[in-house]
């Protein structure tokens, strides 16, 4: 296994299910998954609702963040376990918004909705309901996150890393977007010497991350390597986040930070700079 400080196993998980300081939350690219059935005691948050402004393109604001950790029993001190289906998909992007907002007690269920199902551990549709707190987040981590500018200004730089964590598809302009989903840019391809290493490559079958050594040769065989400043993008944002906790995470890269504009800003920009 990897990084213990960050990953549990879903053996922790059953023993824990009915430790008080602990929350268990998932997190679906499915948003209907939880209410077919989920770890009990979990409670599950909307990625599209939840975790994102409801009226800008942009993550969940201070104020929207603090109301749902509230809302979900959530303290200062308390342990956050993320899941969800897609191999953790957009639990590594809850995961990397709660180490923005400064909430440093997060881990990540190893294997994820897809390894708790696979050994027929138990599962419940009764929704959680814990008391509301008064949670406040302190300050952001704005080392976490990159903007277009932070992009642009750097292209060309030798200590500079531009992760493309898309299919290789998307990479080469080939298609907008995966099939069916709906959030698209004005024109394929992608950011000028970006490196294509899509974000599944470092997850098992079993929906486990892979070691830290398979995981390192994959980054450095395309020249991204912990002496850089690196950034990580996708269409918008998820699957980047979920390279970002690869990087920053499980190898601690000590300079990575997760673009959420994404494709869908970059490839919408005027005269933006892009390569098929």
């Amino acid at each position: 296994m990897t990084n213990k400080k960050v990953l549990v196993t879903t053996d922790w998980a059953a023993n824990h299910l009915e430790d008080e300081a602990v929350r268990f939350v998932e997190v679906d690219v499915d948003t209907e998954s939880y209410d077919s059935g989920h770890i009990p005691g979990s409670i599950g948050w909307n990625w599209k609702t939840q975790l994102q402004d409801q009226l800008r393109r942009t993550i969940s604001t201070k104020e929207d963040f603090e109301t749902l950790l509230q809302e979900s029993g959530v303290s200062e001190d308390t342990t956050i376990v993320l899941y969800g289906d897609n191999n953790n998909w957009f639990a590594a992007w809850a995961y990397w918004l709660l180490k923005y907002y400064g909430h440093e007690d997060v881990k990540i269920l190893d294997g994820g909705r897809k390894k708790w199902i696979a050994e027929d551990r138990e599962l419940t549709t009764d929704a959680a309901d814990y008391g509301t707190t008064d949670y406040t987040i302190s300050g952001e981590k704005k080392e976490y996150r990159a903007f277009r500018s932070d992009i642009s200004d750097r292209l060309n730089d030798e200590d500079f890393g531009l992760v493309d964590v898309r299919s290789p598809d998307e990479f080469t302009g080939k298609i907008l977007a995966p099939p069916g989903l709906n959030e698209l840019s004005q024109r394929p391809g992608h950011i000028p010497g970006a490196s294509n290493i899509p974000w599944s490559k470092t997850v098992n079958e079993d929906g486990t991350f892979k070691t830290e050594e398979e995981i390192k040769a994959i980054y450095e065989a395309e020249g991204i390597t912990p002496d850089k400043d690196i950034v990580s993008y996708c269409r918008i944002g998820e699957r980047s986040a979920h390279s970002w906790f690869v990087l920053n995470e499980l190898l601690e890269f000590p300079s990575v930070r997760n673009y959420d504009g994404s494709w869908t800003e970059w490839g919408n920009l005027i005269d933006a700079p892009i390569e098929k």
